[in-house]
C-alpha cells in the first residue's frame, strides 16, 4: 500500500486501485485529525464517545486530503452481519450529517457518480470492489462473523443481481486488518472457519496449544472472493497488520478497546 499526504492528513491507497481512473479510494490512519485523549487524533466514529464536532472536522480533513466532497459521504451501520445495501445520491449524508435509517448494514454498493461509500474498522477486514466494465463499486466490513458469513461473496451476488456485473471484471483489495501474526481465537471461533468446507483452511487456520488458533482473515476473504468468481490476479491483499502497526493504524486489540476508528472510502468520479 502507498501512504499519501504524510505532512497533513495521511491516508493509504492500493496501487492496483490507483490505476483505475474513474474512482478515488483511501483508507484512513489514526493520524492527522483533531480528536483528543484516547481518540487522538484521527477518529472517524460518532458512536465511541468522541466529541461530534471533532469527528466532523476529521471527516472534512480526510475529504480535503483525498479530494472528496464531504457532502457525498454515505456511511454503513455495521453490526458484524452480512446485509448489503445499494445506495444512491438520495442516501448521501446518512450516518454522517443525517441519522442512520437502518441498523444493520455491513456493505454498501453504488453505481452512481459522487456517492462516496464509508465503512469503519479497527482490526476487521475492509474489502474494496470495483467493476471496471459496469463501473460499479462496493465496500464491505468483514469481521470474523462477516468473514465466515461470506460477506465478500454476498457483495459479488448483489453486484451481479442489481447491475449485471461479471466477477471476472471486478478488482478487489483486502485489508489492512489484524493479521495471522496477531489474531488469536478460541476453538469455538476457529470451528466457524473450519466450516468453510470448500476453502483451503490450511492456509488460514493455524492451531496452537491450549485450544487456541491463529486465523488469517485476509487469506480467508481472498479465498471467498476467488470462490465467488473473482480472478486471483484481480485481488490485492494488504501486507499491513493493524496491531503490529498500531502507531499508524487503530487496533482494538492493541488498545484494549480504548481507541478511535478508521474508515475505508470509495467513490466514482466519472461515469
Amino acid at each position: 500500500m502507498n501512504i499519501n499526504n504524510t505532512d497533513s492528513t495521511p491516508y493509504l491507497t492500493y496501487k492496483k486501485l490507483e490505476d483505475i481512473d474513474f474512482i478515488k479510494h483511501g483508507f484512513s490512519t489514526r493520524l492527522g485529525g483533531v480528536s483528543k485523549g484516547i481518540f487522538s487524533s484521527m477518529n472517524l466514529a460518532f458512536n465511541r464517545g468522541d466529541n461530534r464536532q471533532d469527528v466532523v472536522e476529521n471527516y472534512h480533513r480526510l475529504c480535503d486530503s483525498m479530494g472528496v466532497d464531504f457532502d457525498t459521504l454515505t456511511a454503513s451501520a455495521q453490526d458484524h452481519h452480512t446485509y448489503v445495501r445499494v445506495v444512491t445520491s438520495k442516501d448521501c449524508g446518512i450516518g454522517i450529517t443525517r441519522p442512520r435509517d437502518m441498523q444493520s448494514v455491513d456493505a454498501l454498493v453504488t453505481a452512481e457518480k459522487d456517492v462516496t461509500l464509508v465503512t469503519y474498522y479497527a482490526d476487521c477486514t475492509p474489502l474494496f470492489f470495483v467493476d471496471t466494465e459496469k463501473r460499479v463499486i462496493a465496500l464491505a466490513h468483514a469481521g470474523w462473523r462477516g468473514t465466515v458469513g461470506r460477506i465478500g461473496g454476498k457483495v459479488i451476488d448483489k453486484m451481479r443481481s442489481e447491475f449485471g456485473c461479471n466477477p471476472k471484471d471486478i478488482v478487489c483489495a483486502v485489508g489492512p486488518a489484524i493479521s495471522k501474526c496477531c489474531y488469536e481465537v478460541d476453538k469455538a471461533c476457529a470451528d466457524e472457519f473450519y466450516n468453510l468446507k470448500d476453502l483451503d483452511n490450511t492456509k488460514f487456520i493455524f492451531p496452537k496449544e491450549n485450544n487456541k488458533y491463529m486465523i488469517d482473515l485476509l487469506e480467508t476473504n481472498k479465498q471467498i472472493l476467488q470462490s465467488a468468481g473473482v480472478p486471483s490476479e484481480n485481488i490485492t491483499v494488504s501486507d499491513l497488520c493493524t496491531k503490529c502497526n498500531s502507531e499508524l493504524l487503530w487496533s482494538h486489540r492493541a488498545t484494549n478497546g480504548n481507541r478511535g476508528t478508521m474508515s475505508a472510502v470509495l467513490t466514482i468520479t466519472e461515469k
